[in-house]
């Protein structure tokens, strides 16, 4: 038998062996939230506003050229208005879903789009957001991809210093052609150097290299700014492992959003019904 001393040291062995200790599963600290493309590409923006409420549906990134009409474009009074809006619906502006891109050979075309960039900075800036996505679209005709991958980083560390001035992000959306395949968008990265550039991962089949996440994700999971998710139920066909994303991106700590970009425009009434339902199927996913 164990005098009191000899039990109670075998008691702190046995909870602190390392062995017999199961290692708990990270907290989840992203939300849920979505961009306007393209569910809501048709809705003004007090439907989007008020349906995020009713789901539950944490914050918003609106993509440009859609219904909501957050737009460079806006003077200050429609700004302002539109800061209120979100702000009383208790919807986070996340973002500006811009379409610059800088993997044009013409550098007057490549010029024009960073310049675009600092306009909708300036937009997101007033609005109270974090970050403009961006995105590649591919390689010039007539450029090697690592030509193109370091013109594309240079644009934007010229975006990168503008945001960074402003408080802002730019969140490069791993994308197109070639440029989407992990290895280029880090490529890019790499090229680009600015702390105030990241990238919005994106949900591709790219991603997905000899059967697993993993070698894409740990490229590219330093740099994770944001992040686009598709369509879930994609995750039970196995076509793409929503589960293991979510794993991944808690196991590196990721505090901000997954947002919904499904293709599929819905009206009000149908999209209010596909939301919640997208909601519960993201919940069951985002436990593990």
């Amino acid at each position: 038998m164990l005098d009191r001393r000899s039990f109670l040291a075998a008691g702190a062995v046995a909870v602190t062996s390392p062995w017999l200790i199961q290692a708990a599963e990270p907290e989840n600290k992203f939300k849920l939230g979505i961009v306007t493309y393209n569910v809501p590409a048709n809705w003004d923006l007090a439907t989007l506003l008020k349906t995020c409420q009713k789901v539950g549906i944490a914050a918003v990134e609106c993509r440009t050229t859609h219904k909501h009409g957050v737009e460079p474009s806006l003077n200050a009074a429609e700004r302002k208005t539109v800061k209120a809006q979100f702000a009383d619906a208790g919807v986070v502006f996340w973002g500006s879903g811009s379409v610059c891109e800088f993997h044009s050979d013409d550098a007057a075309v490549v010029k024009r789009n960073i310049e675009e960039c600092k306009r909708f900075l300036d937009l997101v800036k007033e609005l109270g957001g974090t970050g403009v996505k961006v995105r590649p679209n591919g390689v010039a005709k007539g450029q090697t991809v690592e030509q193109a991958c370091t013109q594309i980083g240079t644009a934007l560390k010229e975006c990168g210093k503008a945001a960074s001035g402003a408080g802002l992000e730019i969140w490069v959306e791993v994308h197109g052609p070639v440029t989407q395949i992990p290895k280029n968008m880090r490529a890019i990265l790499d090229a680009c150097g600015h702390k105030s550039v990241g990238v919005t991962w994106n949900s591709n089949a790219a991603d997905i290299i000899d059967g697993k996440l993993d070698e894409g994700f740990d490229l590219l999971k330093s740099f994770i700014k944001s992040c686009h998710i598709n369509d879930l139920t994609n995750d039970q066909a196995g076509k793409y492992p929503y589960r293991d994303l979510f794993k991944k991106l808690r196991g590196i700590g990721y505090d901000r959003y997954t947002l919904c970009e499904v293709g599929k425009t819905y009206e009000p009434q149908a999209g209010l019904k596909f939301l919640t339902e997208y909601q519960e199927l993201w919940k069951s996913l985002a436990k593990g």
